[in-house]
């Protein structure tokens, strides 16, 4: 296919904001691919070369993207910076900067997306000793093959700032529509479709096989889809609760469980062969073998997948410690037998998805329970099933939530016995009750320098709650306290890497830090694109366990504010 036709959706997509109307240009799309490109199709709408689970970054900075769109387009660096001060976008002005390129060079030849996607995977191959010259010249070559507006896409894609709008659920939509339903089919079949892809996808976190699977071998296909080892899988995801008492209201008897301030952690294991992943898919066997070895001792099943918390440990006093210490792990790449021994772990099971060839996604959660139960030899403070409990008293849940503050984690989980296992969603079938019920997580998406001895810093940060039906990141405040002068140098050190614009003290950054938030209250504001804004709000800390997708929706904003007895 050539790549001018997928730039034409692009750009389709980029000029319509209904989420309805997205989908349906991308089913009709979809329907024209062949087979054997379909995979790779799928990732580009996502803007992405590599499935979200994959390890891989393409990781190009900003200032090495002008070079490339210098180099390609005959303008120096300066003029081509001082075109990307006026768009504020790197795209805009690749296309125009090729645009005006003589037309001899402009037909020179056509891309393919094959070719493009190909060649953006190879960027991640090129290390070592003239990696960057390497980079630069594989980018520009790719800007000097593309008119215009495939220009714009190219680099788009390359630095992660598609802006074109086609989330995760609008993906799903379109492969529904695409491959599985027509005008015709009963409201009942649409949901066996849904279900499907959901399904198929919550196993291999990978819409583009699941197009692919889709297209080829229907919705029976796609229900035949089972565990792949060495793979990650969405995680089931909880819902904030104000109350106790408002869970048991609602279902009863409920099992309540320690909220560890620690990892989420799942583990998979086919023999003697283990992988460890984290709730954002991050494949973290290498960087815990205190875990893979406590998990062959403890784990007697030969095939199965269980999940739990991962606690870091004081190794001189035995008390827990908060995540932020625990997550100087998470992407240590060397020294990594020192590491373990001077922030061991604790894990605590909660959850079993998979024992003994036998799938338990659809079996309540009591059942999952005793299955993993059966299978654990635990070493008590090591590796144990999560501290719990099961009743309907209010009474009991309070005096067990105490307890678990007392023990230094952040509250409880309470869970629907008879609950199934669903596949990356916040299900009304887990809630958490924390200490601090009003912290946010949210994301930062621009930063200003500070001023006087704080100048070499960036000290405030624009922060942005989640739109879940477009995937875009709407602002709700401005933070600019609560850290220390090491914290501010880390947090400046952090955000340099991800710049994607800037004018005068101002920053744009990729929508990637997620940050635990604190604040006085939620107010009504027009200033802010959410509609909200947070008053006095003060960094907790980096939320280092989720991603962008993580962060926390205009829907939970919206519901905190209303929590404030506030009008309107």
């Amino acid at each position: 296919m050539e790549y001018s036709i997928l730039a034409d959706i692009y750009e389709k997509l980029e000029n319509v904001s209904s989420k309805l109307a997205k989908a349906d240009i991308i089913a009709k799309f979809l329907k024209s691919v062949q087979s054997n490109e379909l995979s790779k199709i799928v990732l580009l709408l996502q803007g992405r070369v590599f499935p979200s689970y994959s390890e891989y970054e393409l990781g190009i900075a900003t200032q090495m993207m002008i070079k490339a769109i210098s180099k390609s387009s005959g303008l120096s660096s300066e003029k081509v910076d001082g075109i990307f001060k006026k768009t504020g976008d790197l795209g805009l002005t690749a296309e125009r900067c090729v645009a005006g390129r003589s037309q001899t060079i402009l037909l020179k030849k056509k891309l393919s997306s094959d070719h493009v996607f190909e060649n953006l995977q190879k960027l991640v191959t090129m290390t070592g000793e003239g990696s960057q010259d390497r980079k630069l010249g594989l980018i520009s070559e790719l800007i000097i093959s593309a008119q215009p507006k495939e220009a714009r896409y190219i680099v788009r894609t390359i630095l992660g700032e598609l802006r074109v709008g086609a989330a995760e659920g609008i993906i799903r939509d379109a492969i529904v529509s695409a491959f599985l339903i027509d005008e015709k089919t009963a409201k009942e079949d649409k949901g066996k479709a849904v279900e499907a892809v959901e399904n198929a996808w919550g196993l291999t976190n990978d819409y583009g096989s699941v197009a692919e699977m889709a297209k080829e071998m229907g919705i029976k296909g796609l229900q035949r889809v089972g565990i792949q080892f060495g793979k990650p899988m969405q995680v089931m995801l909880g819902l904030a609760a104000e109350k106790i008492e408002d869970v048991v209201k609602e279902f009863g008897e409920v099992i309540a469980e320690y909220k560890y301030d620690g990892m989420r952690v799942i583990i998979e294991k086919k023999g003697n062969r283990l992988w460890l992943f984290t709730r954002r898919q991050e494949d973290i066997t290498k960087q815990f073998p205190d875990i893979v070895e406590l998990a062959r001792k403890c784990l007697k099943a030969e095939e199965c997948i269980v999940e739990g918390e991962a606690l870091g440990i004081d190794a001189k006093t035995g008390h827990p410690l908060p995540f932020q210490i625990l997550g100087q792990r998470v992407h240590r790449k060397y020294d990594i037998e020192k590491m373990a021994k001077e922030i061991p772990v604790q894990v605590n099971l909660f959850d079993a998805m998979y024992i003994h060839g036998k799938t338990l996604f659809n079996a309540p959660l009591t059942e999952r329970r005793k299955e993993l139960e059966k299978i654990l030899n635990p070493i008590i403070g090591k590796f144990q099933m999560a501290k719990s409990i099961i009743t309907s008293d209010t009474e009991k849940l309070e005096q067990f939530y105490q307890e678990a503050l007392k023990g230094r984690q952040e509250g409880l989980m309470l869970k629907v016995p008879d609950s199934v296992y669903t596949f990356g969603r916040h299900v009304g079938a887990m809630y958490k009750i924390k200490g601090v019920m009003e912290n946010l997580d949210l994301v930062i998406i621009s930063a200003t320098w500070g001023e006087g001895v704080r100048s070499k810093w960036l000290t405030s940060y624009e922060l942005a709650c989640r739109d879940p039906d477009t995937g875009k990141f709407l602002s709700c405040g401005n933070m600019s306290t609560g850290l220390s002068e090491e914290e501010y140098a880390s947090m400046t050190k952090i955000l340099k890497k991800i710049i994607v614009s800037e004018k005068r003290k101002t920053i744009s950054v990729k929508p990637k830090i997620v940050l635990e938030v604190a604040y006085q209250e939620i107010q009504k504001s027009p200033n802010y694109e959410s509609g909200f804004g947070l008053r006095f709000p003060r960094f907790v800390r980096i939320r280092e366990d989720k991603g962008p997708n993580d962060a926390d929706t205009i829907e939970r904003v919206t519901s905190l504010y209303k929590s404030q007895g506030k009008i309107g």
